[in-house]
């Protein structure tokens, strides 16, 4: 049976953990590419409770691939110079991953941190979120 307009109640709303984890993944991948300039290879989401887990990889652009690798050259300073760059663009970019982030579950994010990995360039963003998102129970198997 389809859902009506008369039924529609009936129907559940919510979306379960694992597509919003899937939506998250695609959300932030498209922030990625718009607002970085170059989208993850990976990206991987876990959502236990209100916290919001986003681990990249394979996020860094040509540029700064080889700032990392003049580190032994510079005394890490390129390193250093792709973390405080990332860091910054994330900070600014802010308002927009919190948006994305409570379109996708329905929350608000109360606190967001992020790092990058110098020597695999992996980032990790973590936000917080003001409650757990609302999930449609999972149906068990039988």
């Amino acid at each position: 049976m389809s859902p009506t307009p008369d039924h529609a109640a009936e129907w559940p709303s919510k979306k379960s953990q694992g597509e919003i984890e899937a939506a998250v993944c695609d959300a932030i991948s498209r922030f990625q590419q718009e607002y970085m300039g170059r989208g993850p290879r990976h990206v991987h989401t876990h959502l236990v409770d209100n916290m919001l887990f986003v681990r990249l990889q394979g996020v860094l652009t040509s540029a700064e691939q080889r700032l990392m690798e003049l580190r032994d050259d510079d005394n890490g300073r390129g390193a250093e110079i792709v973390r405080q760059f990332r860091s910054h663009l994330v900070t600014t970019g802010r308002p927009v991953l919190e948006r994305l982030v409570r379109d996708v579950t329905g929350t608000p994010t109360v606190n967001l941190h992020h790092d990058i990995s110098a020597e695999t360039g992996e980032e990790v963003i973590v936000f917080t979120l003001a409650s757990p998102p609302p999930c449609r129970d999972r149906r068990k198997k039988g």
